[in-house]
């Protein structure tokens, strides 16, 4: 355990910051997931885009409050839609 005031307060703020994080992670991998599901369970086109289009929003909330890297979401979305254009017959 530390013993400096600052480093106490550091130990408190990460570990705050670790539960948030995860969440948030936890919160990606979910949305991810149910896409997938959607185009193994063979849903509707519209139905499909929907979870695509939360999917998306997600993942870059995700980006914007840091907890992933904008690569790391970038790539995420890339590959989810190439799956979503490959399911639905479009031209990737």
């Amino acid at each position: 355990m530390p013993n400096v005031k600052s480093a106490k307060k550091r130990v408190r703020q990460t570990a705050k910051r670790r539960l948030r994080n995860k969440s948030y992670k936890t919160r990606v991998k979910n949305s991810v997931k149910k896409v997938l599901a959607a185009i193994e369970a063979k849903e509707e086109k519209e139905v499909v885009n929907e979870l695509l289009s939360s999917a998306f929003s997600v993942i870059d909330k995700a980006a914007k409050k840091g907890v992933i890297h904008r690569n790391n979401a970038d790539r995420k979305k890339s590959k989810l839609t190439k799956r979503v254009k490959e399911y639905l017959g479009e031209e990737a």
